[in-house]
This record gives C-alpha cells, sequence and structure tokens, in this order.
C-alpha cells in the first residue's frame, strides 16, 4: 500500500491562485499552511505581497506569516530551518504540512539537501572586511564583489552589508563563491514529497498580475509604502520587495505615480517568468492548469496522491 506525501508543496508564478488552492487542499486532507513567499514574513508587508487575510484562511492554520520586523533580514538558511520546525510539528499532530508560496528557491531547501556554506567562515576575515566597510564605504565593496562575483552581486542589495561581507568572506577563505558551493546541493530529497505546480498561458498571466496590481492600488499599497518610508525602512531588504521598491521612487520624486505603477506590473511580470523557468527546471512539478479552478484541481491532487509512491530519500 502506498504511503501518503510527508509533506506537500504548491508552487506556481505569482498571481496564480496558490493562496486559495492551499486552503482548499488544507481543508480537503486535513493540512496546516506554511508560508513559501520570500517576503511574506515580514509584518507590515501586506498589501504588496498579497499576503492571506484571516477570513481567506478560513480557519485554516498558517504558520511562517508576520514573522519578521521590516528592518530585520532574513535568510533561506533561516526559512529552511524554521520551516525544517514546522513540518515536524504538524506531523507530530497528525496534520499534513502544505508548504504554499512562490519563492523556488526556498521550497527547495526544504525539501531536499539544500547546504549552506556556514563551514565557510574565518572570524579574522569577517572582521578585516568589516572594517574596510566601515573604513572604505559599501558601494568599495560591492564594487569588489561585483569584479569577482558578478552573479552573487546581482542577487545582494548595496546596502545589505551583512550579506556583502559574508559573501566575500566565503570567497576570501574557500577561493569558491557561494553559488559554487551550492551548485550540486539540493537533489537528495530529504522527504517524501509531493510538488503541485499552477500554471496558465502567458497572456491571461500577464493579465491577471496586471489587474491585481490595480487593486492592490485602490487597496492601498502606496500608502502602505509610505507608511515604510516614514518609519526609516529604506533601502533595506524588506522593501526590495517588488511595489514597494518602485513606490518608494515616487515617494523620493525619482518617479512618477503612473510610471511606478507600470513598473510595478512590469517587474511583476518578469518576476513571474523566472519563478517558471525555476520551477520548471529545479523541480519536479505536477502541473495542473490554474483557471481550472480550487475544487477541480484539488481533485487532480487527491488522485495523484492515491497513486502517490515514496521516493528513496536521505535522513
Amino acid at each position: 500500500m502506498n504511503k501518503m506525501p510527508e509533506v506537500i508543496a504548491i508552487v506556481g508564478p505569482t498571481a496564480s491562485g496558490k493562496t486559495a488552492l492551499s486552503v482548499a487542499l488544507a481543508k480537503a486532507i486535513g493540512g496546516e499552511v506554511i508560508n513559501g513567499d520570500a517576503m511574506q514574513v515580514y509584518k507590515e508587508l501586506d498589501i504588496g505581497t498579497a499576503k492571506i487575510t484571516a477570513e481567506e484562511m478560513d480557519g485554516v492554520p498558517h504558520h511562517l506569516f508576520d514573522v519578521k520586523e521590516p528592518n530585520e533580514s532574513f535568510s533561506v538558511a533561516e526559512y529552511q530551518t524554521a520551516v525544517r520546525h514546522w513540518i515536524k510539528d504538524i506531523q507530530d499532530r497528525g496534520k499534513t504540512p502544505i508548504i504554499a508560496g512562490g519563492t523556488g528557491l526556498y521550497v527547495q531547501s526544504v525539501l531536499y539537501d539544500f547546504r549552506f556554506t556556514e563551514e565557510a567562515a574565518d572570524l579574522a576575515v569577517r572582521e578585516r572586511l568589516e572594517r574596510e566597510l566601515v573604513e572604505q564605504g559599501a558601494e568599495a565593496l560591492y564594487a569588489k564583489l561585483l569584479s569577482i562575483d558578478p552573479a552573487g552581486a546581482e542577487k545582494i542589495h548595496p546596502n545589505n552589508h551583512r550579506r556583502l561581507v559574508r559573501a566575500l568572506e566565503i570567497i576570501e577563505v574557500t577561493g569558491k563563491t557561494k553559488g559554487d558551493h551550492e551548485e550540486n546541493a539540493g537533489h537528495a530529497a530529504l522527504y517524501n514529497h509531493l510538488i503541485i505546480g499552477l500554471e496558465m498561458e502567458r497572456d491571461v498571466l500577464y493579465e491577471r498580475i496586471d489587474r491585481r496590481v490595480d487593486i492592490m492600488m485602490d487597496r492601498g499599497l502606496l500608502d502602505e509604502a509610505r507608511t515604510l518610508w516614514d518609519a526609516g525602512i529604506q533601502g533595506m531588504q524588506s522593501v526590495q520587495a517588488i511595489g514597494y521598491k518602485e513606490l518608494h521612487q515616487t515617494i523620493e520624486g525619482k518617479l512618477l505615480l503612473d510610471e511606478a505603477v507600470e513598473l510595478i506590473k512590469k517587474n511583476t511580470r518578469n518576476y513571474a517568468k523566472r519563478q517558471m523557468t525555476y520551477f520548471r527546471n529545479k523541480l519536479e512539478v505536477n502541473w495542473f492548469d490554474a483557471q481550472l479552478g480550487s475544487v477541480e484541481i484539488v481533485k487532480g491532487i487527491l488522485r495523484i496522491m492515491q497513486d502517490f509512491e515514496c521516493e528513496k530519500r536521505i535522513r
């Protein structure tokens, strides 16, 4: 007799309906939802991240939302640790963990033996780099990283001093970039899992994205972004999220509001394209047409679960 999956993940591009599906599936199988979005961990970023509301949760327990202040950093390694804790907690209570979100690297880091570079540490090197940061400024260190590891530098905001120093420390200590260390990680499964993906025609998805941005603006996204700006949340990791960074340019006077809204739509469409590329290249996904709706998709998932076969995985 086949076993049920230990963990279910629901992935897909932004605006594809992951939130509604996760709740419907949780109600159907006795599950609890774990956040799989890098930005929904932050408090006060509600409208721009399309964070689920209490009404939308419909009584289903949700975890790892609103756990970070907007001025705090958050890493994939922290996420990995937290989600694996919640998986065990949910399983211990006889429920099924359902990870729902669009940050592919985060989902992959939990389900597979995705290793990080904590062992590549040298306190003396780190302290010297931190002194250079104070003496030379972040721009000089960022330029150094850009020359050595341009791909890695693109993933780090120049104002994120901790990640900047850490990236340079890894290179100096090991002679390899963070990406080099992680290149061969993430292939062995840690759980017998099932990944469900939502997809739709690109034109339809882009129309949904544009419409959702308009709805966010109607609901007060500009006010939300301004509140963060007025609280001193500027140039930090949290407000690099699409929506906030563009509107902060408007608040600074660098963009007209109409220009910022169009840029939000464009950046969101580009992000959705990158999400799909990641899911298709990095994860084994059971794809469903998002336009079928949650009810029909849940039926399809239940059929897959009936025939679910456990994969060999490491512990």
